[in-house]
């Protein structure tokens, strides 16, 4: 039905044939693109997905760019909100098919979701972007006129120009609560990539001051009535009048309630790129560098969907019109906005320029720490200057240098056998996933014994403990964090290129704990209200810096603790790199190897 519309519209149309993609545990999935995947081996012809794919040619245009519209719809069971969502597409179609000023072409995209609306637009994109088209290969299994229909849509497979843009529609029949009705942008895409900022903007402005919507991001709702945000912002709020007061200028004050609703709209954009997990099937598009978002729009009353559906159609319409305006008229050579932003709001935002500062001054330290022990470990070593030089035969008057002076690479070859192990932890769960008739609970359980066993085995073969011959025993455990500061600060930075949100959560929990990681042994023995607080810090430091503990107490912060189990770790770890996701590489490449690192300096000859 949809291809015949197409059609009588005088637009070009094809179908898409594909199969669901498992994304499964691979060693080298998280190096391998936005096209990895396996495809199941039993399956029947019944288990395709058809997409169904229709392109305008802009008058205008030389085919070189093109604007993708997105609604996806279970074709097995489709629903009244999916069909208005189609309804809204087939309208902008038609109308976009009888337009003279249009110069992108206009594709759009029937999703069939029945295997997932993420896979849908996923499966099309790879296909639009290779040589291979529909998952042919598979389909030599069917019958012999089903064979003959793939071969002519393989050799119908149509192209546009370059996408400059994507929008995917969708209507909810969730209940907003507000006396308007609202739209919900969804834009982080993998690894914490965002569209244009502009794109947003545009979405934005043309829903609230032209069709009178209530835009909405993502927030952690938890955050609304937690008491002590409450009274940060009251105190905000007062330094604020009283600054008003003294200084009409000194205008910074901020209600409390707008606060604390950009405070969780914050935590909810900086959680969301930090989890490096699409929040929608617009995330498909950010692989392929192409700018979209989510659009759902949600009526206030979940009754009224059966009742408004021209209203609904009228409005979303308009607003999509405006967009595919707005992005028509752009051209990008001469255009300029952020990609690497934090949203408090729907229309205000924290730019890499500042929220950067913050990364830099917490990282900043490090360096300077690990050169400044290093420093205090030679000083405090004067035997090692002693036995520097070794004498030569009686025949020659020139000392000779000795390995004592390298006293620093027995450190960092513990380090290095500690990181060695990481990647091993790292790859464990390709093979904990191969046992069947597993739960979650025993696969973690799993995990975690055999990644003990491998430390002991890696620290007994490799001995990597420091020899004898050095007489200072003090300097061992600040030559051992000189050399894990130093690490940590190069993995904090490489992870920042990758996902920089990720990186800027990481630095909040590491930074503390490298730094103020001691001997308890030490502490001890001074006995001091000083030593007993530090030595409080460093365990508690320790303690909320495991990745398991991490886990629990975000999940615990945004879900509560009600329901929560010790497999659910395993289920985020799987989903991690399921979805490709560069934090699983963090938290087992440099914050787990930093975390363990930090215990060995805490009981160091405890």
């Amino acid at each position: 039905m949809i291809t015949a519309h197409i059609m009588d519209l005088g637009g070009e149309v094809n179908h898409h044939k594909f199969l669901p993609q498992f994304n499964r545990f691979h060693p080298l999935h998280f190096f391998l693109g936005p096209d990895a995947g396996t495809v199941p081996e039993n399956y029947s012809c019944s288990s395709y997905g058809i997409n169904t794919v229709g392109i305008i040619r802009a008058p205008r245009g030389d085919g070189k760019e093109a604007i993708v519209l997105v609604t996806p719809y279970n074709s097995l069971k489709i629903t009244r909100a999916e069909a208005l969502s189609m309804g809204i597409a087939y309208a902008l179609f038609s109308l976009l098919a009888r337009v003279t000023w249009l110069s992108k072409d206009i594709v759009w995209l029937a999703g069939d979701s029945r295997h997932g609306e993420y896979t849908a637009v996923a499966s099309w994109l790879r296909d639009y972007h290779t040589a291979s088209f529909g998952d042919l290969k598979h389909s030599e299994i069917c019958a012999a006129s089903n064979l003959s229909e793939m071969k002519t849509m393989h050799n119908s497979f149509r192209h546009a120009g370059t996408m400059a843009a994507a929008l995917v529609i969708k209507v909810t029949n969730r209940s907003t609560e507000f006396e308007k009705d609202a739209l919900t942008i969804y834009a982080e895409a993998s690894n914490g990539q965002m569209p244009n900022l502009d794109l947003i903007n545009i979405v934005n402005y043309l829903a609230v001051h032209g069709q009178g919507y209530r835009v909405k991001v993502q927030k952690i709702w938890s955050l609304l009535n937690v008491w002590w945000l409450k009274s940060l912002g009251q105190l905000i709020e007062m330094l604020g009048k009283l600054a008003g007061s003294l200084n009409p200028q000194w205008n910074f004050g901020i209600p409390v309630s707008e606060y604390v609703e950009c405070t969780a709209t914050l935590a909810s954009s900086l959680y969301n790129q930090a989890l490096g997990v699409p929040t929608g099937p617009h995330g498909a598009f950010r692989d392929y560098q192409v700018d979209a978002i989510t659009m759902e729009i949600s009526p206030k009353f979940s009754s009224s969907l059966n009742n408004r559906q021209y209203e609904i159609l009228l409005h979303v319409g308009r607003l999509v019109e405006g967009v595919v305006r707005s992005v028509n008229n752009l051209l990008e050579k001469f255009h300029q906005s952020f990609f690497l932003y934090l949203l408090t709001s729907p229309s205000r935002f924290v730019s890499v320029g500042v929220y950067m500062i913050a990364f830099a001054l917490l990282v900043a330290p490090l360096p300077l720490v690990a050169a400044s022990l290093f420093s205090d470990a030679t000083k405090s070593n004067p035997d090692a200057e002693k036995d520097k030089y070794a004498s030569k035969p009686a025949s020659t008057l020139q000392p000779a240098p000795t390995f004592t002076s390298w006293k620093w690479l027995y450190a960092a070859k513990q380090v290095l056998v500690v990181h060695l192990w990481s990647a091993i932890v790292t790859l464990l769960p390709y093979f904990v996933d191969q046992i069947p008739d597993s739960s979650p609970t025993t696969k973690l359980s799993i995990w975690i014994v055999l990644s003990i066993i491998t430390l002991l085995f890696l620290d007994s073969f490799s001995g990597s403990s420091f020899p004898s011959t050095i007489r200072s025993r003090d300097t061992e455990w600040i030559l051992l964090k000189s050399v894990t500061v130093a690490a940590t600060f190069i993995g904090l930075c490489l992870m920042s290129v990758i996902n920089f949100a990720t990186a800027e959560i990481g630095a909040l929990l590491l930074v503390p704990m490298c730094l103020t990681a001691v001997p308890l042994r030490l502490d001890n023995k001074v006995n001091t209200l000083r030593a007993l607080i530090r030595g409080a810090c460093n365990v508690i430091f320790i303690f909320v810096g495991f990745p398991v503990t991490v886990f629990f107490v975000l999940k615990g912060a945004l879900e509560g603790f009600d329901n929560m189990r010790f497999g659910d770790f395993w289920n985020w770890a799987e989903s991690l790199w399921a979805w490709n996701s560069a934090t699983y590489i963090y938290m087992c490449m440099v914050h787990l190897p930093c975390w363990v690192l930090c215990i060995q300096t805490l009981l160091h000859r405890f």
